[in-house]
């Protein structure tokens, strides 16, 4: 039959074709290569090309693809046990993990954790805990934000229509308000931080009065940087504000750090930097470097409000993925990695901003440089996109075409993989924390290119 798989693959075989014609559609994808092997900050394909990878799985491998302290904890474990299910009994590996894991929790009421297995996954956990917790049915999520393409996770999502377009009815009770991020209100880059948060803190009271009442809502959920909304950090006093407006109204705080967390923006969490408690905390991505586990954090007392089988899964907190997880955070202590990312993090500041301030015309492209640590967004002046918040260049196919799309395929080029990211015009850097001086002078100096290239053809 054509077209049918066989076991043994002819000399000719074209693992690309046939990903394409067997894998789902609805996956977008950067590029059509096939990832064979990849050790630090770089992979390799199938076909032998070798990529610099300043995406990390996007934001996954914070350790570098293949750690061998990771690998190797997770090949221990694989030879004592691989599924302990947590319906059933504890999980040594889980034990031990948590032991490690509830020292760099943000707070230390956070003391209280679930396990599963993806981002998506503990974002409904979390959702549910809230709702079970305060007997309250809605959420309000910010505008911008991401929290995953499952039925549930898409309703929640705000920083593209795409994630839940079709896909109908969604889940209800999802309410949107105003992220501090000037390109949403149609401002210019320069607008005061401290009006950005005043506008933002207005629209969040106005969702209480208007939208959804305070007796109605469960919980405030929010990425404290924006990740495919574009890469924005929030600044601390529109987290102490939100943090007032949850305490004066009996709200939880649910803070997303699937992409913002362990080490990722120069803490093991974001929200550490504003001294904000969250109600509850979501990890996943970096927190075993490639191997499938997420987790919610909260209070034993919110926790202890759910009944006993109302939480579980299959997989949840799997024993490999645990021990992995176990040696990611002792490598992070004893590799000291935020200091190598306070490093690479100034280093990576210092490029971009002195490429956007050269007077060339790629510098001359560049509207703002933000992020923290290694979790950093560049926006490019893109008039067409910024009248308002609203617009995007999918919906005006005849206004100028995004900028960042472009920059990231002439990276792809030059074998090195980045990303754009939002309906704005923003490419991002993930690169893994443990990136070194000399690979991460490699990326500037091929970004640089790839700007220059793009700059002539504009």
């Amino acid at each position: 039959m054509p077209g049918a798989w066989t076991a043994t693959a002819p000399p000719t075989f074209d693992a690309a074709a046939f990903g394409e014609q067997h894998i789902a559609r609805g996956i977008g994808r950067l590029t059509k290569h096939v990832f064979e092997e990849a050790r630090g900050s770089f992979v390799t394909t199938d076909q032998g090309v070798r990529l610099l990878d300043m995406t990390s799985g996007i934001g996954v491998v914070n350790l570098g693809h293949c750690h061998p302290r990771v690998s190797a904890a997770a090949a221990a474990q694989c030879s004592k046990i691989t599924h302990s299910q947590i319906n059933i009994g504890y999980s040594a590996a889980q034990i031990a993990l948590l032991r490690e894991l509830l020292p760099i929790l943000p707070h230390p009421t956070l003391d209280s954790v679930f396990l599963w297995n993806s981002g998506a996954e503990a974002i409904e956990a979390a959702v549910k805990l809230a709702r079970a917790a305060t007997k309250k049915p809605n959420v309000v999520v910010m505008q911008g934000g991401y929290h995953g393409r499952t039925n549930a996770t898409a309703s929640l999502t705000r920083s593209k229509t795409i994630y839940g377009e079709g896909h109908g009815p969604l889940m209800s009770g999802v309410f949107a308000t105003a992220f501090p991020y000037y390109a949403q209100f149609g401002l210019p880059v320069d607008t005061p931080e401290e009006e950005l948060v005043r506008l933002a803190l207005l629209q969040l009271d106005m969702t209480l009065q208007q939208q959804t009442s305070p007796s109605d809502t469960a919980a405030i959920l929010l990425e404290p940087v924006l990740g495919e909304g574009g890469y924005v950090p929030a600044p601390p006093a529109f987290l102490s504000g939100v943090r007032d407006i949850c305490d004066k109204h009996g709200i939880l705080l649910i803070i997303d750090e699937v992409q913002s967390g362990m080490g990722r923006t120069g803490n093991m969490f974001f929200i550490e930097q504003s001294g904000v408690r969250p109600d509850v905390l979501i990890f996943a991505k970096g927190i075993a470097n490639g191997f499938p586990l997420s987790g919610i954090a909260s209070s034993k007392e919110l926790m202890d409000r759910q009944k006993p089988g109302s939480m579980g899964g299959t997989y949840a907190g799997n024993a490999v993925a645990c021990a992995a997880a176990k040696a990611v955070i002792e490598t992070f202590r004893e590799d000291k990695i935020l200091d190598n990312v306070a490093a690479r993090s100034q280093q990576l500041f210092g490029f971009l901003t002195d490429l956007q301030n050269s007077g060339s015309k790629a510098g001359d492209l560049i509207e703002d440089v933000r992020g923290s640590g290694l979790m950093v967004g560049l926006q490019f002046k893109n008039p067409a996109l910024q009248r308002d918040s609203s617009n995007s260049a999918a919906q005006q196919p005849q206004s100028q075409p995004q900028i960042a799309p472009q920059v990231v395929n002439e990276c792809v080029e030059r074998d090195m993989l980045l990303l754009s990211t939002s309906i704005f015009d923003v490419v991002r850097f993930i690169p893994p924390l443990t990136i070194t001086e000399d690979e991460l002078r490699m990326a500037c100096g091929i970004f640089k290119e790839s700007m220059e290239a793009v700059a002539e053809r504009l």
